[in-house]
């Protein structure tokens, strides 16, 4: 499966470096390979073989890059948007967001014609809109982890200043800082905290930028002393069960343990019973299959986690850290 995402970051992080030389060139060429084989292997679906996040984040990396997208490629995300394709593990912020910076930087790099560079930028204004409306009361944008694109949107379509959605989403976002404790997730806060988006790379001027990069030290995390009990429950609706509550048991957990361990700390105490499955993402461990029920993207269902009795966790799972006596559901849901 071609590597369009993860490619893709790592040439954002490159130009953002500062690279003395050229070293991306030959990665660029790859990136535009992974675009074409990514859509190649999947005309009959009508989709990227990834996914729509990873497919925009190749666009958006080209374009800081300073290099020409084929029109096609640019008519692909177009037309996913205008037909609401675009899905990516039951929340679709993230991936509007992603598409909508793409389209401001080819619009702004004037990397496309006039009237594409029209539709580029209605399409994301648009976009702008939708997340604005998507914001919940606790002012956070679909999650969490897509608060900052959503905001990197704002900034990007100049819209910050009037949008009323930016301050609210940006005061949720300083409350939830602690959320953000991977590399991956840092690099998306840390833009939006300075006010700017991924699109101010291509306009950095790198001879002035100073080397002020130095190694930090990090403390071990503080070891949290006892136990704790989590009650695990596994739901699966129609039409993918006939039984909605397929595992219900209380798990008991050292002090400090995440999600993640009480998933682990299941499957040890009932290793024939209770099986899980997670993919490695930049954001973090992924659930992919509980009790052998597999949440696929072309089935268009994910495994969408809450705190009882009904609130979506805004965190992963290797990072949420239950309270004692809290009960978690695993629910295989439809986005």
């Amino acid at each position: 499966q071609p590597h369009t995402g993860r490619l893709a970051l790592y040439l954002l992080g490159l130009r953002a470096t500062c690279p003395p030389a050229s070293p991306q060139r030959s990665l660029v060429t790859w990136l535009k390979y992974y675009l074409e084989e990514d859509w190649t292997g999947s005309r009959r679906h009508g989709h990227p073989l990834t996914s729509y996040y990873q497919y925009g984040l190749g666009v958006l990396a080209l374009c800081v890059h300073h290099k020409r997208v084929r029109t096609e490629v640019i008519r692909r995300l177009l037309t996913a948007q205008h037909h609401g394709k675009l899905g990516h593990g039951g929340n679709t912020v993230d991936t509007e967001a992603v598409v909508a910076l793409a389209f401001t930087c080819l619009e702004r790099r004037r990397l496309v014609g006039t009237g594409l560079a029209a539709e580029l930028r209605a399409a994301a204004h648009g976009a702008s809109k939708s997340m604005a409306k998507a914001q919940g009361p606790d002012g956070i944008i679909g999650n969490i982890y897509s608060t900052p694109w959503a905001l990197q949107v704002f900034l990007a379509t100049g819209v910050c200043q009037t949008e009323p959605a930016f301050g609210q989403a940006m005061a949720a976002l300083l409350e939830n800082l602690e959320a953000f404790g991977t590399a991956a997730t840092m690099a998306q806060v840390l833009p939006v905290l300075h006010g700017h988006s991924y699109l101010d790379i291509a306009s950095m001027h790198c001879r002035e930028e100073l080397d002020t990069l130095t190694p930090m030290d990090m403390e071990p995390l503080t070891e949290v002393p006892g136990n704790k009990m989590v009650r695990l429950v596994v739901e699966c609706p129609l039409p993918w069960c006939y039984e909605l509550r397929l595992y219900d048991r209380p798990v008991p957990v050292p002090a400090a343990a995440s999600l993640l361990d009480v998933l682990g700390a299941a499957a040890a105490l009932e290793p024939h019973e209770f099986k899980f499955h997670t993919q490695d993402t930049p954001q973090g461990p992924f659930l992919t299959q509980v009790l052998g029920l597999e949440a696929r993207q072309e089935k268009r269902n994910y495994w969408q986690l809450l705190t009882a009795p009904n609130t979506p966790l805004q965190m992963g799972i290797a990072d949420y850290r239950p309270q004692d006596g809290e009960t978690l559901i695993l629910r295989l849901s439809e986005w």
